[in-house]
């Protein structure tokens, strides 16, 4: 996902988008507003199906 689409999500959760910040920060608060774990890139593996699942498994 690109960062202007994540900015967009980030605004609707009223998430802190200031210069600096890292998208992996962005999405781990997202993911606490949305009331799952702030688990963005810690695992190999998710048995969630949340909209950063694509993002968030992907080699790199």
């Amino acid at each position: 996902m690109k960062m202007h689409e994540i900015r967009g999500i980030a605004k609707k959760w009223d998430v802190n988008i200031k210069v600096g910040r890292s998208k992996k920060d962005i999405i781990r608060d997202i993911q606490v507003k949305e009331g799952y774990s702030p688990c963005y890139r810690t695992k190999d593996e998710c048995e969630n199906d949340c909209q950063w699942k694509p993002d968030c498994l992907r080699n790199g």
